[in-house]
């Protein structure tokens, strides 16, 4: 051992030690941090499912692969993090002792070759990521980059790392080789042996090599320790157990269903929820779950979720990547303070910290942390809020977001936590979602509709539509679910009728509830008005659950329409005891189409373009049946861009169908030229929202002479019932009037 190896080795312990008693530090807070939250005993379990989960999402890169070679990068880059760990403690020795290599280990071919392959890839892997970062830089891109608003020098500062720390590990074999201390077969080491073959023999080098391999992983360690909302690089360890934790356990994504809400680790009763000691919603940061503290912790601001986002991409404020990463800086600005004692009482009213010792804790919280505590969590500029109001209420639900986080954050049920609080504590929301509330709680429909009219569709229909009169007879298969929009918009009335012939026409027993039927609740739900969700859908579990009594769950069947109706019923009700069978009417009429109950035997000679819904689609993944039954009804499908799991939402979702969009384009008319751009004679669509936002934004651009009068919106079952009518004059298939507004 020389004088220069004696000096490196100590430079690398020192450094070393300052690392680890820094990161320890740091990981002490973060936990701390995160437990901060409310409490959540819904992720504990089970645990092979949820480990195994992990390790296919981590191993198999299951969610980042869906961007292709970004993913494939990423994978190279992970592998070599990991594998390579084992190179950076052994160069601890290599500084030392240049010949050094584990006993065994080092002398294997097998380990050889694994060593030399992650030592190119993660080289290849982090210039890619950082080649693909500058190609998609907001200053090429603006807001069409995901990256807008990410932090570019940790990125960057991450990824030269990871170049490095690969640079490093082949620098070292090659000297090791050109010094005859590497003993590996070519096979095995291929490039080590080329660049080897040129380099001078140096032990010295070795030792400089391994200390650059040290220091390099040692200073990012410092770095990240020294900054704990760095994301980029925590996400390396938390997306293990932020992964792990997703909240189903079945390895889902946070869709369908909106989490209950939560106080104290249990759903709230409304019967004897207080406000004085509840939580409801979100009103402070410190109001999240301790899961949405290790989301926001894992945020690695890749910005799939922003790229996705409708509200981002049409001009809204709103992008998911933004509303985390906030959360998150405010989250561990504030911690000291509530780590320390301080808190706001459910009123917003200053508490502070108290106790015996209460000065000398006063006194270890720095200035931010007190000034952050006094924050809004939502408020405008002027307020000095974390989330402005029109980032909070652009969101539609879509959950687009959710579905490409690689991981798994769940930002549509922390977004309406925050309206939750700002419905049910503040009573602060947009103006037009009051006329909806009202409507729902005193007439049961966002209409304001009377329930006697629940019927006037059938008016006109040249067969009977069966209602329910209090007993379930045996040759009745479904309850056919109308929904709101079925029922009383005059677009969604056309769909309506089309199934229920249908229906009639395949010999389907079914019956409709009519006037005892009510409003699922979803808009009130999404909106965050989770009183007036409870009791409509209370009220309809307890209708249901007569209509169905003595029945088992095999012949509890519903089908329904609407998206969101579908989905409030089969994945929300069964939390208020609801446990029904239901199904979406494209699924239903698919299946009657294979059983050749229906058959289509008059081709429509359209060409049709298909409009995904959100709630069927994303948050359901019925993505085949409705265009098997395009395709059934003998017309030419042409596929828009963004489709199936990555389709743009139409705009109505988390309720915004009753609120004005006033900032940015308008969604619908985004995907109404979207999907125009397929030169389609008809836009097919499987839910009334869909149908009366896409035939609006198509309406405004007939006006502007942008599309063709001939071009209309329709249900998929109008263009089947076209095909099986054998083209007998219809006015299910007119075209729609003029919309009425929404």
């Amino acid at each position: 051992m020389g004088a220069l190896q004696l000096v490196l080795g100590l430079i690398c312990l020192a450094v070393t030690v300052v690392a680890v008693v820094l990161v320890v530090r740091t990981v002490r807070r973060m936990v701390s941090s995160i437990r901060l939250g409310q409490p959540d005993p819904t992720r504990k379990g089970p645990f092979g499912a949820r480990f195994g989960n992990m390790v296919k999402e981590i191993l198999g890169h299951a969610r980042m692969l869906k961007w292709g070679h970004v993913g494939v990068a990423h994978w190279l880059v992970m592998a070599g993090f990991g594998g390579l760990s084992l190179t950076v403690l052994e160069a601890y020795f290599e500084v030392f002792y240049p010949p050094f290599h584990f006993p065994l280990l080092g002398e294997w071919s097998l380990w050889n070759l694994l060593v030399e392959f992650l030592g190119v890839t993660t080289i290849l892997g982090g210039l890619w990521l950082i080649g693909v970062r500058q190609l998609n830089h907001p200053r090429r891109a603006g807001r069409v980059s995901r990256f807008q608003g990410s932090n570019f020098w940790q990125a960057y500062f991450v990824e030269a790392v990871v170049v490095l720390e690969g640079a490093g590990i082949m620098g070292l074999r090659a000297f090791k080789y050109s010094s005859g201390l590497f003993e590996a077969p070519v096979w095995a080491a291929p490039v080590t042996y080329a660049i080897g073959g040129v380099l001078p023999a140096s032990t010295a080098a070795v030792s400089v090599f391994a200390t650059f391999k040290i220091l390099s992983a040692m200073i990012w360690v410092i770095v990240i320790a020294s900054n704990i909302t760095m994301g980029v690089a925590w996400h390396r360890f938390t997306a293990f157990f932020n992964i792990y934790f997703k909240r189903e356990a079945d390895g889902g994504v946070a869709l369908g269903a909106v989490k209950p809400m939560m106080s104290g680790g249990k759903p709230l009763d409304f019967e004897e929820a207080d406000p004085d000691t509840d939580v409801f919603g979100a009103g402070k940061v410190e109001d999240f779950s301790w899961k949405g503290w290790l989301d926001f912790t894992t945020c690695t601001e890749c910005g799939r979720c922003q790229s996705q986002c409708p509200a981002w991409n049409t001009g809204k404020p709103l992008s998911p990547k933004l509303l985390v990463t906030s959360l998150r800086e405010h989250a561990y600005a504030k911690a000291p303070y509530l780590l320390a004692g301080g808190r706001k009482d459910l009123a917003g009213d200053e508490v502070g910290i108290t106790g015996d010792d209460a000065e000398a804790r006063l006194a270890k919280i720095d200035a931010l942390a007190l000034a952050e505590a006094e924050r809004p969590l939502i408020g405008g500029p002027e307020e000095m809020g974390i989330i402005d109001p029109d980032v909070l209420w652009s969101c539609t639900s879509c959950g687009a977001c959710v579905e490409q986080c690689p991981v798994d954050i769940e930002h549509v049920d922390h977004i309406v936590d925050m309206r939750r609080y700002q419905v049910m504590i503040e009573s602060n929301f947009p103006t037009e979602l009051g006329g909806m509330f009202k409507n729902l709680e005193n007439k049961g429909n966002p209409w304001g509709q009377n329930a006697k009219d629940r019927l006037a569709w059938t008016e006109g229909l040249d067969f009977e539509v069966p209602v329910f009169d209090g007993e379930l007879a045996d040759d009745v298969e479904y309850l056919f679910w109308v929904g709101c929009a079925g029922a009383f918009e005059d677009r969604a009335k056309k769909t309506t009728r089309a199934v229920a012939e249908l229906l009639h026409r395949a010999g389907v027993g079914y019956t409709v509830l009519g006037p005892e039927e009510t409003c699922t609740g979803d808009p009130a739900r999404r909106a965050g008005n989770e009183f007036i969700f409870q009791m409509l859908a209370q009220q309809n579990v307890e209708v249901l659950n007569s209509v169905f009594e003595g029945r088992e769950r095999g012949k509890r069947k519903i089908v329904a329409t609407c998206a969101h109706c579908f989905n409030s019923l089969a994945n929300e009700y069964s939390q208020l005891g609801g446990d029904f069978e239901v199904v979406h009417h494209t699924q239903l009429l698919n299946k009657l189409v294979r059983e050749k109950r229906l058959v289509p035997v008059a081709p429509v000679a359209e060409d049709v373009t298909y409009h995904d819904p959100c709630y069927l689609g994303r948050h359901n993944k019925v993505y085949t049946p409705p265009r098997e039954l395009v395709g059934a009804a003998g017309a030419t499908f042409r596929e828009m861009p963004r489709h199936a799991d990555r389709s743009m939402c139409c705009g109505a979702g988390g309720a915004r169908m009753w609120m004005e969009e006033r900032i940015g384009k308008r969604i619908n008319v985004e995907r109404v030229d979207e999907a125009l751009g397929t030169a389609p004679s008809k836009i097919a669509t499987g839910c009334p929202f869909c149908k009366v936002m896409l035939s609006d934004g198509l309406t405004a651009r007939q006006s502007e002479k942008i599309a063709s009068e001939s071009i209309e919106v329709v249900d998929v079952a109008q263009l089947l019932l076209s095909a099986v009518k054998r083209g007998e004059a219809s006015t299910e298939d007119a075209a729609d009037p003029a919309p009425t507004g929404s």
